[in-house]
């Protein structure tokens, strides 16, 4: 199973760079996005079925396998993510590789005719697979798909076949030439000043965590409620991705926001460098990634967060006198704790993307953010312990 979402992931990583060129090389396809907007609206209520509650149907059936997961998941988010990208939503890949990895072990769980703790566990390790080939961090990607099901508590008996598989399906995505991007991130020294700014950064990375999952879900709402026929959703919210993109007048906050269209452009990778950033660059990631998703938009929420984490932290830098890379990695990892509920499993994360040498920073900021980003996170079925 994990050998085969790994193969996935390589895929989706090469397809998901190739759609984004596209775009780079066509920007008017911007323009089409509502439309695209109305068929993904329309193939997901003919077709889709319960496979759009997407991550949240993972999350409850690991809870209680009932339904079961459908096996039309898997090829209808990846279809669905790679025509958002390729026509300038902005979404991540995040939530792609869960419900890839979510419905393929649901495929296999089928195969073997498990019974319902077998599912449970087999779910849990195609979450793993998915999330530590994806951003080739397998050992956050084994800790995410435990911690992530219940806010503050954590089903130890399942770690190890998710460790496995995430490590399996990573080595399977780096052996197809699955590639993942590099931050380098200098080890600032130990000292309690910066420790300080750190705790303040972590405050305003949670805040801002509170916000992103706060707005989603009342727009969300909004949009169910005001437009009673799910297809036009996309439509509505392609047309306001559009008038945003006319009212910031950038396209640096499209699509995944790893590459950039322009020499120049805002990218994860130039957040964690001393180029000049806009001081807002954070909130408009922030509200093209809300409207996006909330419309009906597929794709997911992470590398957007990363984003926002790493802008946001990026301006704290400059305004405390901070190391700018390590803000924005503390912000990249900080932010996705408090949406997700996750501190353990984004901690273990900056350790793999960025070192162990912030180790002490990068946990204290995820562990206060953790703490003032509220009680509800982006996933709506996550349980309290």
């Amino acid at each position: 199973m994990a050998g085969v979402i790994g193969s996935a992931s390589a895929f989706f990583l090469w397809a998901l760079d190739a759609v984004t060129r596209v775009r780079f090389s066509a920007p008017g396809l911007i323009f089409l996005l509502p439309v695209v907007g109305l068929v993904m609206g329309v193939i997901y209520q003919r077709y889709g079925k319960s496979a759009e509650a997407g991550t949240n149907l993972l999350i409850d059936e690991i809870h209680e396998p009932g339904a079961g997961v459908p096996r039309r998941m898997a090829p209808l988010i990846l279809f669905g993510t790679l025509l958002t990208h390729l026509f300038g939503g902005s979404a991540g890949r995040e939530g792609t590789a869960l419900q890839m990895g979510g419905g393929i072990a649901a495929v296999f769980a089928r195969w073997f005719k498990l019974d319902v703790a077998g599912v449970r566990l087999l779910l849990m390790a195609g979450v793993a697979a998915g999330f530590g080939s994806v951003f080739g961090t397998p050992i956050a990607g084994a800790v995410f798909a435990v911690e992530v099901l219940v806010v503050g508590g954590i089903r130890t008996a399942a770690l190890m076949p998710c460790f496995v598989a995430a490590l399996v399906a990573d080595w399977t995505c780096r052996a197809w030439g699955g590639s993942h991007t590099v931050y380098p991130v200098v080890a600032a020294p130990s000292d309690v000043w910066l420790l300080g700014k750190v705790l303040l950064g972590g405050l305003a990375f949670g805040l801002a965590a509170r916000l992103f999952a706060a707005v989603s879900h009342r727009l969300s709402e909004q949009f169910k409620a005001r437009i009673t026929r799910p297809e036009l959703r996309p439509v509505v919210g392609g047309f306001l991705v559009l008038g945003l993109l006319f009212l910031c007048g950038s396209s640096d906050y499209l699509g995944l926001g790893v590459l950039g269209s322009h020499p120049g452009a805002v990218t994860l990778p130039s957040l964690f460098t001393v180029t000049p950033i806009s001081s807002l660059a954070w909130l408009w990631k922030l509200v093209f990634t809300v409207v996006t998703l909330s419309s009906g938009f597929k794709g997911g929420e992470v590398t957007p967060l990363f984003f926002i984490g790493a802008a946001l932290g990026h301006s704290l830098a400059a305004v405390l006198g901070a190391p700018v890379d390590l803000f924005a990695a503390l912000g990249f990892v900080a932010i996705f704790a408090g949406a997700s509920k996750t501190p353990i499993a984004s901690t273990l994360l900056g350790l793999e993307l960025f070192g162990a040498q912030n180790g002490i920073y990068l946990a204290a900021a995820c562990l206060v953010a953790y703490h003032c980003s509220g009680q509800r996170g982006i996933y709506r079925t996550q349980r309290s312990a």
